[in-house]
């Protein structure tokens, strides 16, 4: 159980997560792509990827509202809100991938491969039968990773594949960067006011599966490109 005290719980929630995140952040392929950027293949190949757990928030971000009881009012507007600034992110990615070149139409229309398809199930199965707080978990890792890596991965991929990071193939993750800046401001304040031990464990144990989870996502597209093979 989780002590309470001085100490907020965001920051309680940087401390309990601290070497899942290390891991995720120590995983080569992500140093790679922020330092020295990726072919254009693989960045397509991330960006496919993306696109099947990114078109998911929405849906499960409603799924978390639809399980908030009498007493979770205020986590449930803030879940609506989420909604809100999430919705048509895919729809990005989808424009990102055909300005590259890649088959946008093959990726809407087909699946996630296994790591994908493992963490948004995960996050279905955290969200419907742990708590519905459990999807901030998975909010936590996904936007806190974006404002580590989306801007400065944007630049370095970019000047690897010849355009620029403002130009067509980068919306994505050159806006999602920014905004993710305000996003994680919001969330903090939110999980702050989060006072239940139930709650709170359920958060830090979705972020840990989902650092994890989402780690795998990059280990398997690296795992994909020749280029990239010692970086998988």
């Amino acid at each position: 159980m989780m002590e309470t005290g001085n100490v907020s719980f965001y920051d309680e929630l940087l401390d309990a997560a601290a070497v899942e995140r290390d891991g995720f952040m120590a995983i080569p392929v992500i140093a790679r792509a922020c330092a020295q950027g990726v072919s254009r293949a693989a960045y397509v190949d991330y960006l496919s990827q993306a696109y099947h757990h990114v078109r998911q928030t929405c849906p499960l971000l409603a799924l978390a509202a639809s399980r908030c009881g009498a007493r979770d009012a205020a986590y449930r507007e803030a879940l609506f809100d989420y909604i809100a600034e999430e919705r048509g992110h895919e729809a990005w990615i989808l424009e990102d991938i055909a300005a590259l070149g890649g088959d946008a139409r093959g990726v809407r229309d087909g699946a996630p491969r296994l790591p994908c398809h493992l963490m948004v199930a995960y996050a279905h199965y955290a969200v419907a039968f742990v708590s519905p707080y459990a999807m901030l978990g998975m909010v936590h890792v996904l936007e806190g990773m974006s404002v580590a890596m989306a801007q400065r991965a944007a630049s370095s991929i970019a000047a690897r594949v010849g355009v620029g990071a403002d130009g067509g193939g980068f919306r994505y993750l050159s806006s999602h960067g920014g905004l993710d800046v305000e996003h994680v401001a919001f969330f903090q304040r939110l999980v702050d006011q989060i006072d239940g031990i139930e709650e709170r464990e359920a958060i830090v144990a979705t972020a840990r599966v989902i650092y994890r989870l989402y780690g795998d996502v990059f280990r398997e597209v690296a795992g994909r490109h020749e280029e990239l093979s010692d970086a998988a």
